[in-house]
């Protein structure tokens, strides 16, 4: 919470027990939520904090390097505290989102013609494939062999 306190403060944030709970909710959960998943939690303390106060609070938390956040196609944006480099994989089937470094992804070149166009500030690999619970429940099977799979069956 010290991180929390000395950002808002640098940033001239108020510290609001609104915007506390929201960061401490964000910290709680390791599994990367999205607005909605914050402000359902944050709903039963704040029974009259709006969606839209959650969104744009969370917004304002990674404008000012408090949050990261990752989009993900079909999960929408999600937030978590981990702003160091690091990379995720993402479960195909259950969609959880793990986040794990490696050096080596760190220093993946990025291609000439972006860089001349962006101003490249990171890179984030994303990952995706079958988590271990999903695995152990059948969902071993990467999309080609599923496309196989029902081309037999026609």
């Amino acid at each position: 919470m010290e991180r929390f306190e000395r950002a808002c403060r640098a940033h001239r944030l108020k510290i609001t027990p609104q915007r506390t709970a929201i960061y401490r909710e964000v910290v709680r959960d390791r599994s990367h939520p999205t607005a909605e998943r914050v402000y359902r939690r944050i709903r039963r303390t704040f029974p009259t904090i709006s969606f839209d106060t959650v969104n744009r609070t969370l917004l304002g938390f990674s404008r000012i390097g408090l949050l990261d956040t990752i989009e993900c196609s079909g999960l929408g944006r999600m937030y978590e505290t981990e702003t160091a480099p690091h990379h995720h994989i993402k479960c195909r089937h259950c969609g959880v989102i793990i986040d794990f470094y490696n050096p080596d992804f760190d220093r993946l070149p990025v291609p000439e013609g972006i860089r001349k166009k962006y101003d490249v500030i990171g890179q984030q690999v994303v990952l995706k494939g079958t988590c271990p619970a999903c695995q152990k429940k059948g969902g071993r099977k990467n999309g080609n062999q599923r496309q196989r799979d029902r081309r037999r069956q026609r």
